[in-house]
């Protein structure tokens, strides 16, 4: 089908990082489900955007987290749009505690929204973007599960299973056609909340001299969910100015 006819899902779509996503990948002809747990102003307002740029946007709010409302959220944009071509596991928690402070809640609330979300979306739009003829899955990680972090041994430690859970699902879902890939960004000039603590006072401390713009995560996200991209799948992609040379 024609590419404005593709369909793609991004959690955690509110703001920062999902939303510049979800507006790019309609900018690119998707038609984009939008979604998040609580922020429902911030999804409609994402929505929106996309509609005033001229793509089409739905919206359903989900605590992905729990697998009954991860397929939910997945019926949504079939029921919405009949198909399914893309889906980007953006949605996380971000927390800074230390290790001698982290609560088992607290723990299990970092792995549910970053992890747990990640596998079940995917194992329940699996089926649908094989259908669609294949597509692409792209997992959103963090530069904290490759160089370290203090106060974030949750955080990172359910980052670093993302990379894990990339490389497996490309393995199962190349005969699907369907490319999985991770995405990690560095240092990115976000809207951040209490709990995700103040940023360390050396940022950016990388060779661009500056932090990054969600718009630049959004962009190696479009390429892979693109057609030049067919031939990428399985891999992690750093996109932080230099901060961490692989």
């Amino acid at each position: 089908m024609a590419a404005e006819q593709r369909v793609a899902l991004v959690t955690g779509s509110a703001l920062n990082i999902g939303r510049a996503i979800a507006q790019g990948l309609a900018e690119d002809g998707f038609r984009v489900m939008v979604t998040a747990r609580n922020s429902h102003d911030d999804v409609g307002r994402t929505a929106d955007l996309i509609r005033q740029a001229g793509g089409q946007a739905a919206t359903h709010m989900a605590d992905i987290s729990d697998p009954a409302q991860a397929r939910g959220l997945i019926d949504a944009t079939i029921a919405a749009f009949g198909r399914l071509d893309v889906l980007v596991n953006n949605a996380s928690v971000r927390k800074q505690t230390n290790i001698h402070e982290i609560t088992p809640e607290e723990w299990r609330e970092v792995m549910g929204a970053t992890l747990d979300s990640a596998f079940y979306c995917a194992q329940a739009a699996a089926k649908h973007i094989a259908a669609s003829g294949g597509g692409s899955i792209v997992n959103l990680g963090g530069m904290s599960a490759h160089v370290g972090a203090t106060g974030r041994v949750h955080a990172s430690t359910a980052k670093a299973a993302i990379v894990g859970l990339s490389r497996v699902l490309a393995t199962e879902l190349a005969g699907d056609n369907i490319t999985v890939n991770t995405v990690v960004p560095g240092s990115i000039d976000t809207v951040r909340g209490a709990a995700a603590g103040a940023r360390p006072p050396h940022m950016p401390g990388n060779l661009a001299g500056r932090m990054g713009r969600p718009e630049e995560i959004a962009g190696m996200v479009r390429y892979l969910c693109g057609p030049a991209a067919r031939y990428v799948t399985g891999q992690t992609l750093h996109v932080n100015g230099g901060a961490f040379l692989t």
